[in-house]
């Protein structure tokens, strides 16, 4: 009988976050396969809205994400093709008086935090930087250097990247267990098991049932986050936008279609790994986005989609070693913005694999928080 066939890294999951940690991992000298049980991106990846975003999130992950976006600058160029990185800001806007103090009170918490990038705009401010805003409006919160890209020239790049430094990407082939076996693991499929040295976990949102066999389970909910592009309008705004108590966020492309989201969500069949717009969220976020910049009244959605996100009980993701199983690196759950830190989770991850502490603190990503949990507070 011959032998399993080796790898030295493997990494489950051929999302974006599983792609960029195997290509900082095969950068580092170590061959890598992927697993992927679809198609590369085929979940959250590829429905991704692109947001760039530092903005409003929660404090646990603003140094992370404040350290991942000077990356995004250069990334097309690291990656040898373009990812369509734009630094347009982005906003979250206040409506009504409740809002605009909720925005002052979340300002306040980022300084108190040590971090200066959130700065609050007066209606002046707000109505200079983005003329179209409906004039209810009172004010806004600003990161001034967050942005967007374009997920599908993203996914491509990383993929190309990946493949050639060397890593393997094997699609259609789920991983179905993981077993310790003297010093290495077997990653079990279909079509026989691959003994390697380490694993890692990116399985997205299938990361918790990985993470359920080992003996550690996470409480990972599917949810199949809805967006919608519109046909091509006249330019009427400048930035990404959102809104303080309302679902949404948008921007305008270079041809003037209008891509629409802000969490809106779609029905899920987690058993057959699909996700569904319903048109009546569909219908009711236009009328959050029209509400807010008039020039959306005559807009016509062309398409609208649902990619599936694994959705933690905190809204956290999960980074860091097996508490159960020496060798795994979990690297899941990043509920719906894990986009912006792509080009940082790749380079982490390989530095814990290399038995080194990352560069930027992981602790309040580590899995042990589920197995003594205390109440969350969620600025998603």
């Amino acid at each position: 009988m011959s032998a399993a066939p080796t790898t030295d890294v493997a990494v489950v999951g051929g999302g974006l976050i599983g792609l960029s940690i195997a290509l900082a991992v095969a950068r580092g000298g170590q061959r890598v396969t992927v697993f992927e049980g679809e198609g590369v991106g085929r979940h959250a990846s590829s429905a991704s809205a692109g947001g760039v975003r530092s903005l409003n999130r929660h404090p646990a992950e603003i140094a992370l994400v404040r350290a991942a976006l000077p990356l995004w600058a250069g990334l097309a160029q690291d990656l040898g093709q373009g990812v369509g990185f734009f630094a347009s800001g982005q906003l979250r806007v206040a409506e009504d008086d409740a809002a605009l103090a909720a925005l002052e009170k979340r300002a306040a918490l980022t300084r108190d935090l040590g971090f200066t990038h959130e700065v609050m705009l007066d209606r002046a401010a707000l109505f200079a930087r983005e003329p179209g805003v409906a004039r209810h409006c009172l004010g806004a919160l600003l990161v001034a250097d967050d942005g967007f890209a374009d997920p599908l020239a993203t996914l491509r790049a990383y993929r190309a990247a990946a493949q050639r430094a060397g890593v393997t990407i094997c699609q259609n082939r789920p991983v179905r267990g993981l077993a310790r076996d003297g010093g290495g693991i077997t990653v079990q499929t279909d079509t026989g098991g691959v003994r390697a040295n380490a694993v890692v976990n990116a399985a997205g949102a299938w990361g918790g049932q990985i993470a359920a066999q080992l003996g550690e389970p996470v409480p990972v909910e599917p949810r199949g986050l809805q967006m919608s592009v519109t046909a091509p309008l006249p330019s009427f705004v400048n930035g990404v936008i959102g809104s303080e108590g309302r679902k949404l966020s948008l921007k305008q492309m270079a041809n003037g279609t209008v891509v629409i989201g802000g969490a809106y969500q779609g029905n899920v069949d987690a058993s057959a790994r699909m996700a569904r717009p319903l048109q009546r969220r569909v219908a009711a976020n236009l009328a959050t986005a029209a509400h807010l910049f008039p020039a959306l009244a005559p807009a016509r959605i062309i398409r609208s989609w649902a990619g599936i996100e694994g959705w933690s009980q905190d809204a956290l993701p999960v980074i860091g070693p097996s508490k159960t199983m020496p060798g795994v690196i979990h690297a899941f759950g990043f509920s719906g913005h894990g986009f912006a830190l792509v080009p940082l989770i790749g380079p982490l991850v390989a530095q814990m694999l290399m038995g080194k502490n990352p560069t930027v603190s992981l602790t309040q990503f580590d899995i042990s928080r589920f197995s003594n949990r205390e109440e969350d507070v969620n600025y998603a």
